[in-house]
């Protein structure tokens, strides 16, 4: 049985997957019985927090600070696109992988340290 560090970075890929997958190609496909089907970005925020909650709470967790922290560093929310960026583009946003290690791993005072290293876009500090 793998141990809490070791599920780390099975966790973080299957996160990322799901990011990429449900930003792909869905918005140009038809569902028979619902219609058009939705992308990641035009996917409530609520919505895909709860199904990061349902593949690893960790990940739902710390997405969840990301999203308080940038909340009350930056002065506005975070959209669903630049979330699903966030956690998409290359390995991901340190900050909110870090949040994320560190809601798996339950440390608050690596989560607080990471919070002080969230940074807001050039236009649009505080």
């Amino acid at each position: 049985m793998l141990s809490s560090v070791q599920k780390l970075p099975v966790l973080l890929t299957l996160i990322a997957a799901m990011s990429a997958l449900a930003g792909s190609a869905t918005l140009a496909q038809i569902s028979p019985a619902r219609g058009s089907l939705q992308s990641a970005d035009s996917m409530p925020l609520t919505d895909y927090l709860g199904l990061l909650g349902q593949i690893a709470p960790a990940a739902e967790e710390g997405a969840k600070a990301y999203l308080s922290a940038f909340q009350q560093r930056c002065g506005r929310a975070l959209s669903m696109a630049e979330l699903r960026r966030s956690m998409t583009q290359g390995e991901g946003d340190p900050v909110l992988m870090g949040l994320i290690r560190a809601s798996h791993l339950k440390d608050t005072a690596a989560r607080d340290q990471w919070i002080q290293q969230l940074r807001c876009p050039e236009n649009n500090t505080r």
